[in-house]
């Protein structure tokens, strides 16, 4: 999804998944008890806005972690929509175009292709090693360069990866994939490559001893692969460091375990959010950052002259509104 910070920035804590869509997470979050957060959003005030919906191909975190690390266009704007160069922005060439191919599971229903990524369906290096080897060869014919990086992920680099649009691996993930990777008019010959590398890896991987092995034992085999964090940094720059990330939500809502992501807001009501309190209450500067499946709000600390006392004092009067009222917007 993104590239590992050398160090996290305390003072910032951009949380992924703090709501979704879906009818039962909306269901759980009327049922959410967050004193710490309450709190935490009556100390500070709102600072922007990123709105969106749920069909944007780059997710609101994704999009608000982006901006954090600094990983934006040469005149500093957003990038465009599906096009946030992940994997070049973690390599050490950020100019040369790159993307991340994850294999995966296209699951295949009545009127809908669904995908379930590597990690959902128990991929072992041992199997992705063996359909990496056989695909490699594909990819160099059309000019990409295929790198082993781990069982879940492979670095691409090459031209047909410049300027493609391509939405993420958690945006697509136990969803349907029709119209998840649009033509890309910056490259429409790469994008028309590339679905060709996805038909032909789907052929490659069936007729591969790996899919017989993982269908004998049970396991759904890997049919295909998803492209993502395509392009190019416009212009090199080192990144600032990013805000702490916790991933648990994140986690939880893949799995569509609403549960678990209910466990996981109390958990970090009972950390996070706290350790965030105190140091908003010391006078520190503190951001958080809150983010669905259609939008993100980032809250930073509140002015503290009288007029802004008088505000809080006038908050505090009306009453705390529960947390999911901030949270069901997202």
């Amino acid at each position: 999804m993104a590239p590992e910070a050398p160090s996290p920035l305390p003072g910032h804590l951009l949380i992924p998944f703090a709501s979704a869509s879906a009818p039962p997470c909306q269901a759980a979050l009327k049922a959410l008890r967050l004193p710490h957060l309450e709190t935490l959003l009556g100390e500070l005030a709102l600072a922007t806005h990123d709105a969106g919906d749920d069909h944007s191909l780059s997710l609101p975190h994704e999009r608000a972690l982006a901006l954090a690390l600094g990983l934006t266009r040469a005149d500093g704007s957003p990038c465009d929509d599906g096009q946030i160069p992940w994997a070049a922005a973690a390599s050490a060439e950020p100019t040369v175009p790159q993307a991340w191919f994850s294999p995966c599971h296209f699951q295949i229903g009545t009127d809908h292709v669904s995908l379930l990524p590597g990690e959902q369906i128990g991929l072992t290096d041992e199997d992705a090693r063996g359909l990496f080897e056989a695909f490699a060869p594909y990819c160099a014919e059309d000019g990409i360069t295929l790198r082993f990086e781990s069982a879940t992920r492979w670095h691409a680099s090459g031209e047909p990866l410049r300027g493609i649009a391509c939405a993420s691996l958690d945006r697509v993930s136990g969803r349907p994939v029709d119209g998840w990777m649009p033509p890309s008019p910056a490259n429409p010959g790469g994008s028309q490559l590339l679905k060709r590398l996805q038909s032909e890896a789907q052929m490659l991987f069936y007729t591969h001893p790996v899919h017989d092995a993982r269908t004998a034992c049970g396991l759904r085999p890997v049919n295909g692969f998803w492209i993502s964090g395509a392009g190019a940094m416009e212009v090199p720059a080192p990144l600032r460091p990013a805000p702490t990330m916790p991933d648990t939500l994140r986690q939880a809502a893949l799995r569509a375990d609403w549960t678990a992501w209910a466990q996981a807001w109390g958990q970090l009501d009972a950390t996070h959010i706290p350790a965030l309190l105190e140091r908003a209450r010391r006078g520190e500067a503190v951001t958080l950052t809150l983010c669905g499946e259609r939008s993100a709000q980032t809250w930073v600390n509140a002015p503290r002259g009288g007029s802004a006392r008088l505000g809080r004092l006038f908050k505090k009067l009306l009453g705390t509104p529960p947390a999911w009222k901030a949270l069901e917007p997202l």
